[in-house]
């Protein structure tokens, strides 16, 4: 009979220790159901991330809404509080909020006087938070991006990179996920969540997934930040061409009618916009102006003068027979809108009604050259003269003066800029005054069109298919 209680109380032991690993692995197996549905929940918020990311990269909505997504979208992965993205300004010496959700606490230093007024107004610290920028060289955001590398801060107002600026959230611990912002090894900001001291503790795992979060968030970021380069460069690029288009027009569009003489004249910018040009001018008693002129410099600042000198010269051209008071009154009216470190080099051509005499006048510019046919020579015109823009009147005035200048029969002149004689070839050598010299004598006894067709051909001969380094002008008289 013993022997039979012993043995049911030993199979009732049996059976309780049996139920009691049964309850166990259950539990056991609960738990690995529930860390399975957390990782399936946490894998599914990672996977809407990515795709709201995504679509977000190519949305019209710009970068405020991509910002946007990426905090949200993280702060939904990693179930924190809130989150903020800073991203460095142009100087590269500040992180400036781009985004902060709204339950985020601070994760910057905020000064005990907006502490102060943030106890009457809570709106204040709302405002300070989303306006203060940080500098790299402060706060515990500037020492994650130094650093280069994420990090996991059990308490904001604890860490050392605060030096007591810290206000926590509700005056309590806060506790952050941080990672720099990187792409294509350019630092771009930083990304963060945080949780209240309510709140649980981030995880190892939340700490994992929140660096491949941060990870596509910078890639996110710097194929936006291209994309974004592109299209403004392309727009950049489309206005360039239309304002190319614009002073092509400003440009003559055909050659002047002037008696007894033949005129021809090209323009071939270095860049989309040309800092040059020529022009021809029917002036109110009948005579004919000439010009060709050079702003110092390239692109669309040299280009904006040029239209500048263009227009204030046609609009003085009548104010005096004498060209050298044209071009005075034109440097007065232009100097003062120049910079310091920009000038006019222009020639000023003026042929009387019957065309029998000219008068010029030279701002500077390159020097003219003359083919007289009697002697089939070229001669070197250089008139006295300062470059408009380099004095506000009084130099220029006292130097630049008027020549009277008479052309025979076949003779020929030409004005050009300097982008002719400074065209180089493949080993950095110049085309030069000789080279422009044997090219003008050789092809002034054929005409003005063959003077210029025969320079065009040298030039480009010369360079070899190289990039042309400055504008190329040029402009060409035959006397009948």
């Amino acid at each position: 009979m013993m022997n039979h209680s012993h043995g049911f109380i030993a199979l009732g032991i049996t059976l309780v220790i049996c139920l009691l690993l049964i309850g166990r692995l259950r539990r056991r197996l609960k738990r690995k159901r529930d860390q399975l549905r957390a990782f399936e929940d946490e894998e599914a918020r990672m996977f809407d991330y990515l795709h709201d990311l995504g679509e977000a990269i190519g949305r019209e909505s710009g970068q405020l809404g991509l910002y946007r997504v990426i905090v949200e979208g993280v702060t939904r992965v990693v179930n924190s509080r809130g989150g903020a993205v800073y991203l460095l300004d142009d100087t590269g010496e500040f992180l400036q909020p781009k985004h902060i959700s709204e339950n985020c606490p601070p994760l910057v230093g905020v000064p005990p006087e907006v502490i102060k007024r943030a106890e009457k107004d809570p709106r204040v610290m709302e405002s300070h938070v989303r306006l203060a920028q940080e500098s790299i060289s402060q706060g515990v955001l500037g020492n994650v991006l130094q650093a280069g590398q994420a990090t996991q801060v059990e308490d904001l107002k604890s860490h050392e990179a605060f030096r007591d600026a810290f206000h926590g959230f509700g005056g309590g611990e806060v506790a952050a996920l941080i990672a720099p912002l990187r792409h294509s090894g350019k630092d771009l900001g930083v990304l963060a969540v945080a949780r209240g001291e309510d709140d649980p503790e981030f995880s190892p795992n939340d700490f994992s997934v929140f660096r491949s979060a941060a990870e596509q968030s910078a890639f996110a970021l710097g194929n936006a930040l291209l994309y974004r380069e592109a299209a403004e460069k392309r727009m950049i690029e489309s206005d360039l061409r239309s304002a190319s288009e614009v002073q092509r027009i400003l440009l003559p569009q055909g050659d002047p009618i002037i008696p007894g003489y033949r005129v021809a004249g090209t323009n071939l910018p270095a860049r989309i916009i040309s800092g040059d040009y020529y022009d021809h001018l029917q002036l109110a008693d009948g005579s004919h102006g000439v010009v060709i002129a050079d702003v110092s410099g390239k692109g669309v600042a040299a280009g904006i003068m040029m239209a500048m000198c263009r227009s204030v010269l046609r609009a003085e051209a009548d104010s005096s027979s004498d060209p050298g008071e044209v071009l005075a009154i034109v440097n007065r009216q232009l100097f003062s809108d120049m910079r310091e470190d920009m000038f006019i080099s222009l020639f000023y051509g003026v042929i009387s009604p019957d065309g029998s005499r000219m008068q010029l006048v030279r701002a500077g510019h390159e020097t003219a050259l003359c083919y007289r046919c009697a002697t089939r020579k070229v001669e070197k015109i250089r008139p006295p003269g300062l470059a408009i823009g380099v004095d506000d009147g009084p130099a220029f005035e006292r130097v630049t003066r008027p020549m009277d200048f008479e052309m025979e029969s076949g003779d020929c002149l030409l004005f050009y800029t300097d982008g002719v004689k400074e065209a180089v070839d493949a080993n950095e050598q110049e085309f030069g005054m000789k080279r422009l010299e044997d090219t003008f004598l050789s092809a002034a006894p054929f005409g003005a069109e063959a003077v210029m067709t025969a320079i065009r051909r040298e030039v480009e001969a010369f360079a070899g298919g190289g990039p042309q380094m400055d504008d190329i002008t040029l402009l060409v008289l035959e006397r009948r």
